[in-house]
């Protein structure tokens, strides 16, 4: 509701007696009485309608997207009323009172129909609800209202289309928010994904049955971890390897562990199997080796915890969840961890030490960004270019360095560390041609998802490469890397091979929780020309190969050896 200018000059004035800033409190409602209301089935069916009507008046009421109104502090002050109703009668009679406060606004009779559509906005549940037919009606009014591209909470990135969530308050002062707080975390991020995730058709599951399962969830969450560990769940719902806790959060790093065992794991075989070490001598003195496959960690066998943990790691495909939780798996907060592991078919058990993030050496937590060197030759013949090591601007002199080769290996198994797919992409693809396709979301209708724009790679080059072109992927291929790849397959010789990617590809956008809590997720949609998806499915490979555990046991690369076998073989 508006407030009068006396109160808000009185707020101000008392935040500057005290030092502190909006974003730095969370005002309450009265006498905290709220965190002891009983949660019956009738009470969360009203929460779960109050969260999609606050979500749909903040997005699409013009008034609220001209920044009359403090829509948090809206949600804060209808909350006591919502939970405290008797019937849904009472709970839309108070929605409608609300909304007629929220002010007049003028009205579109018949919108522009939008061309190239992706994806539409679902509001059929305004009509579907049975709600009350005052409240559908002012509804259906909002949902007329005209709307410019200008917004209060959310604006599009010029020329490329991803959303900014401007003016959202992060509520540092709380890291355990009150209850009306973790609702409207719940509440912030659902609509978000509502209205403004372009990949929102891929989440597989009901988004609505999802609100309503996390009504409860927030409000019983009885201290920070289960708070931030429930906002992590929600945020693996959604299926987006983008999708993570960006902010650092100590609860959330004392759940993993703060102590490492120096050993890398990696799902080889669908098996957690040493890979390598952190640290050479810390690892080596760990008595485990290249292709041991753990199997039970603290007594527990590797399949109960993946059911306990893989809830907790977002990710769009299951590979994915597979490689990040192996970087968790043997983290712990004491200074030694159990393990089982299964070596040349003989069971062991041991108990390794672990160390802080410094001593096992952070620096090499990275996996897709591993100490190579940048080119290299790796005969007179193929040439070898791993772009997670190239500097800036140095794919121009390496690309002097690829005459007279037959073939060219292009190792995206890396995150990028420049951005070549323009500089390297005219030297192997010989005319322009449309490689991927855009689709963007809308201010005026949130919710809605239209084709933008069609992109071109290569250009009219006499020097272009005549080689083969064999291009390496796998699980650590994610965003700019999948975009590399997606360009590069262009060349008219080029082979992908590996194993399927991340399935994250596309600006990221990100935005604020309360308790301080930071995530992203996927701004933009990213297509082949042909509409097909990249999303989830990641970039599937011309031929797979995989690592084997005999391979790690060799120390083999098994996928580059396939591309020099592919490129000998003309």
């Amino acid at each position: 509701m508006k407030k009068s200018c006396l109160i808000v000059l009185c707020f101000v004035l008392f935040l500057a007696l005290i030092g502190c800033t909006k974003q730095d409190t969370l005002p309450s409602t009265e006498d905290n009485q709220l965190q002891s209301f009983d949660v019956t089935n009738e009470t969360l069916d009203h929460l779960y309608v109050f969260g999609k009507v606050w979500g749909f008046l903040k997005y699409y009421h013009p008034n609220v997207a001209e920044g009359e109104f403090d829509f948090d502090q809206e949600l804060v002050t209808i909350f006591p009323e919502i939970i405290n109703v008797k019937s849904s009668t009472e709970r839309d009679e108070i929605l409608t009172d609300w909304i007629l406060e929220l002010g007049e606004f003028p009205t579109e009779k018949k919108r522009n129909q939008a061309s190239d559509i992706k994806m539409e906005p679902d509001l059929d549940w305004i009509s579907d609800m049975n709600l009350d037919s005052e409240l559908e009606a002012q509804l259906q009014k909002v949902r007329k209202g005209k709307r410019t591209n200008n917004h209060h909470y959310v604006s599009l990135v010029r020329n490329i289309g991803n959303p900014t969530f401007e003016n959202e308050e992060a509520y540092l002062s709380d890291d355990y928010p009150e209850v009306e707080y973790r609702l409207l975390s719940l509440y912030r991020y659902w609509n978000i994904i509502e209205y403004y995730f372009p990949y929102k058709y891929l989440i597989e599951e009901d988004w609505d049955a999802v609100l309503k399962e996390f009504v409860p969830k927030f409000i019983e969450a009885a201290n920070e971890k289960e708070y931030k560990l429930t906002t992590l769940e929600l945020i693996t719902r959604i299926n987006d390897t983008h999708a993570q806790i960006i902010s650092k959060e100590p609860t959330l790093n004392e759940f993993w562990g703060e102590n490492y065992a120096p050993t890398i794991i990696q799902f080889v075989e669908n098996k957690p199997t040493v890979t390598g070490y952190y640290k050479d001598d810390l690892g080596k003195a760990s008595g485990l080796e290249m292709g041991d496959v753990i199997t039970k960690i603290n007594g527990q066998p590797i399949e109960e915890i993946l059911n306990e943990k893989l809830k907790f790691i977002p990710a769009s495909n299951y590979t994915t969840k597979l490689r990040d939780i192996a970087t968790k798996l043997l983290r712990t907060t004491e200074s030694t961890i159990d393990v089982q592991y299964i070596r040349n078919g003989e069971t062991f058990n041991t108990k390794l030490k672990t160390y802080n993030r410094e001593k096992v050496g952070a620096a090499n937590f990275n996996l897709s960004q591993q100490d190579k060197v940048s080119f290299e030759r790796i005969n007179d013949d193929i040439a070898y270019i791993y772009p997670g090591s190239l500097k800036k601007g140095e794919i121009t002199e390496t690309i002097s360095k690829l005459d007279n080769t037959k073939g060219l290996i292009i190792d995206l198994r890396s995150y990028p560390s420049d951005f070549i797919v323009y500089t390297l992409g005219e030297y192997l693809v010989p005319t322009p041609t449309p490689f991927v396709k855009l689709t963007k979301g809308s201010i005026k209708q949130p919710g809605l998802f239209t084709e933008s724009m069609e992109l071109k790679v290569g250009e009219k080059n006499k020097n272009v490469y005549h080689g083969k072109v064999v291009i390496l992927i796998n699980e650590l291929t994610q965003s700019q890397a999948e975009f590399t790849a997606m360009a590069f397959r262009k060349a008219p010789n080029a082979t992908v091979i590996g194993s399927t990617t991340a399935g994250a590809d596309g600006n990221v956008s990100t935005f604020t929780l309360p308790g301080g809590i930071k995530t992203s997720i996927t701004g933009i949609g990213i297509y082949y020309p042909d509409g097909t998806e990249t999303q989830r499915v990641g970039i599937v490979p011309d031929i797979t190969v995989k690592p084997t555990i005999d391979g790690i046991k060799e120390k083999k690369d098994e996928v580059l050896e396939k591309a020099i076998q592919l490129i000998n073989e003309g």
